[in-house]
């Protein structure tokens, strides 16, 4: 697990919102559920994921939450990134923790989501080629 910090491919080429294609973001109550579903992740017997990033509620609160800030700006979104933004703020200001995990395909999801509903978790979302997918 590494400490979660934002480049430029994961941001929405229009509006510059938040959108890490290729990857699910699930948000925990606490931290203790997030660190372990991240050791559980590592240690997959499918070979594990490698890709594995650890949120606080700061930096969610820091980097995440002011990519929506211009998203709307023209023209409002067609798409949900900047209300999916605005949940994980609201999440992250109740002390909630993320991770957010390469999850490239549909087979690397479920089986992601196989470890994430051991424990209580507030959201999960994949983010595919224009779509923001609920799991």
């Amino acid at each position: 697990m590494q400490a979660f910090s934002l480049d430029d491919s994961m941001l929405a080429t229009i509006g510059g919102a938040f959108y890490p294609t290729g990857y699910s973001m699930v948000m925990f109550p606490n931290e203790s559920s997030a660190v372990a579903v991240a050791d559980e992740l590592a240690t997959v017997p499918e070979g594990g994921f490698e890709e594995v990033m650890y949120l606080t509620p700061a930096a969610v609160l820091s980097q995440i939450a002011p990519t929506v800030r211009d998203a709307d700006n023209p023209l409002p979104s067609a798409g949900t990134e900047g209300a999916t933004v605005r949940a994980y703020a609201a999440l992250a200001r109740e002390g909630h923790h993320g991770l957010l995990v390469h999850t490239p395909d549909a087979s690397s999801a479920q089986l992601m989501m196989d470890v994430v509903r051991k424990y209580d978790y507030s959201i999960a979302q994949r983010y595919r080629p224009l779509v923001i997918e609920d799991l």
